[in-house]
């Protein structure tokens, strides 16, 4: 005799509909994550290489930071130095042009503008902190007017210190950076006041306002030599951080790579297995309902 039962069948089919949803579940939510699994426990023996991978990718982005940081605050240097560089080429230009011509017209002012222009760039400052003056957060270049530079000795026009910046911006790299005032304006401060203690220039100068004229040029041409110098320097640096914040942002993708390889989901087979799992679900749905309608009386008719 024959026997029929379908509670054990249905029991079956119970477990592989809940499979089936279960599976769907995490179908439908690495398709809303993009992830392959909720957290790093999910991912095996992946784990731990994520996490090391994780933990490179913050590094690396911090120095790149870093990187792009000081090379904003080299770009200002470079503003500020390439100005005093422009103001002492064109001063230069002017004065010989009244040496030449024995015509100073106009010298005087320019001369004040130009000390002014000097002291505006050497005094910079970013984020409310001097630029020039090394550890010191006081006014690097203490001469206000021209007339203050008469007599006065390098070692009290400028305030700054020698400590230069550090910046950590690779594995093991630090870079030192950073210019002061006194290396970029001694030899100017030194012209300035030539130019001040010849008293004020008329428009025909005097042979020994002409002699202080020269002598003043021999002085620029030693400080355009200096702050050229410093300049080329700086950018150096600015072109050794900007290759350096490259490569941190290459490593950095290396590493990201690493991570979306264990990390995220490959989407079009995600979609593919999500319509797998919801044909088999609506199937098994379907059998469970025609095991369920089943009953003897149907055989007894």
């Amino acid at each position: 005799m024959t026997r029929i039962a379908t509670i054990p069948l249905q029991q079956s089919m119970s477990d592989a509909i809940q499979r089936s949803q279960q599976k769907l579940a995490i179908s439908q939510a690495q398709l809303s994550s993009g992830k392959k699994a909720p957290d790093f426990a999910s991912l095996g023996v992946q784990a731990v290489r994520n996490l090391s991978a994780h933990s490179l990718v913050s590094r690396e982005k911090a120095h790149a930071e870093v990187a792009a940081q000081v090379g904003t605050t080299l770009s200002l240097y470079d503003a500020n130095i390439s100005g005093i560089e422009t103001m002492a080429s064109e001063l230069r230009q002017i004065t010989m042009t009244a040496i030449g011509t024995r015509d100073a017209t106009g010298l005087q002012d320019a001369i004040n503008t130009a000390f002014a222009q000097f002291r505006s760039n050497i005094n910079a400052r970013a984020g409310g902190v001097p630029l020039f003056s090394g550890a010191q957060n006081t006014t690097p270049f203490t001469p206000e007017t021209l007339a203050d530079t008469v007599g006065l000795d390098a070692a009290d026009a400028f305030t700054n210190d020698q400590v230069r910046a550090s910046a950590r911006v690779g594995d093991g790299i630090d870079v030192q950076y950073g210019v002061t005032a006194s290396e970029v304006g001694t030899n100017m401060l030194a012209a300035f006041r030539t130019l001040a203690e010849v008293g004020d220039i008329g428009e025909r100068p005097t042979t020994t306002q002409i002699e202080a004229l020269q002598d003043a040029i021999g002085q620029i041409d030693s400080a355009l030599g200096s702050i050229r110098n410093v300049n080329a320097e700086n950018g150096r640096k600015q072109a050794q951080l900007e290759t350096l914040g490259t490569r941190a942002d290459q490593r950095g993708l290396i590493y990201q790579d690493v991570i979306s390889r264990n990390e995220d989901a490959d989407l079009a087979q995600v979609a593919v297995n999500l319509a797998q799992q919801q044909a088999t679900l609506q199937a098994s749905y379907a059998v469970f309902s025609k095991l369920s309608g089943l009953s003897l009386v149907n055989y007894l008719r």
